[in-house]
């Protein structure tokens, strides 16, 4: 079974790819961001002189919790990924993901790379994730 797709109540991508593309047994999730479906940025709120207020933390669960949602929509969930790769405009946002990637993620999880990048497509961007999840035909469907 091959397909992709765009799944509906998710930011819509930036560009012309899936939010996921299946392959078999894999799916491939495309790289995700904390953006909202109205294009708003979990993790980046108006602070009180009107710049954006960062936060790793918030948008580092965002991020997973939309990869979550995609795998979801795609037949999978978080427990059958096998891989991710974080991107991140700071490592010194390093600990605050790392912390909250652990509430989701344990040594038993995936295998994973973070990276630094000079910058992300916004600026109030911190993170972003791509995964790749093993979902083998006639598996059960795993709790999330």
């Amino acid at each position: 079974m091959s397909g992709s797709g765009v799944v509906a109540g998710k930011a819509r991508p930036r560009g012309t790819f899936p939010h996921f593309r299946r392959a078999g047994d894999f799916i491939f999730v495309s790289g995700t961001s904390a953006r909202r479906p109205d294009d708003s940025i979990a993790g980046a709120e108006p602070g009180p002189d009107g710049t954006a207020v960062l936060d790793i933390r918030v948008q580092t669960r965002a991020v997973i919790e939309n990869i979550r949602d995609i795998l979801l929509a795609a037949g999978a969930s978080l427990e059958d990924v096998v891989e991710v790769s974080t991107f991140l405009v700071s490592m010194e946002d390093f600990k605050g993901y790392n912390e909250v990637y652990s509430e989701f993620f344990g040594f038993q999880g995936p295998a994973r790379t973070t990276v630094a990048v000079a910058e992300l497509p916004h600026p109030h961007l911190l993170i972003e994730i791509k995964a790749l999840a093993f979902r083998g035909r006639g598996a059960s469907q795993l709790p999330l």
